[in-house]
């Protein structure tokens, strides 16, 4: 089931990579961009993260928090945000429950091999917890550029 633009974002309350609780609704009343990417410290994922550190002042500017979510667990988090010296929160989601609910979780290939995994996916949500924007199959690299570009930013 695909998710409405306009209609309420799936609710969550994930760990953070400081093993806390963080859910949407602690951020009611700012407009969120919450991002799903595959695995925490691989080449792809490793350029997305970095480019919204790299732009997240901007992004904070414009009143946009980001919230990046994957299947890692809080520890594996931790090391990627300290490692890369990232400054916005991820959140674990292991059982890939969040994703499902957000179509960011499905069949995948890679040289010719079909596997179920994250879809490197992006989604905007406003200050009244409606979604704004959904991007499905995003690149890692240069998505911010895009994502100010359809931000209007």
């Amino acid at each position: 089931m695909a998710l409405k633009i306009g209609s309420a974002a799936p609710a969550f309350k994930l760990k953070n990579q400081d093993d806390k609780p963080v859910s949407l609704a602690d951020y009611k009343g700012k407009n969120v961009i919450v991002y799903f990417y595959p695995a925490a410290s691989t080449p792809g994922c490793t350029t997305q993260a970095c480019d919204f550190r790299d732009n997240i002042n901007s992004l904070k500017s414009a009143g946009y928090v980001v919230l990046g979510i994957s299947p890692d667990e809080p520890g594996k988090l931790k090391k990627f945000m300290d490692k890369e010296k990232l400054n916005f929160e991820l959140l674990s989601d292991p059982d890939n429950k969040i994703q499902e609910k957000y179509g960011a979780y499905g069949e995948k290939s890679m040289y010719g091999k079909t596997y179920m995994g994250t879809i490197r996916s992006t989604f905007v949500v406003d200050k009244a917890g409606k979604l704004q924007h959904a991007f499905h199959n995003v690149k890692a690299k240069g998505h911010i550029e895009f994502l100010r570009k359809e931000l209007g930013l």
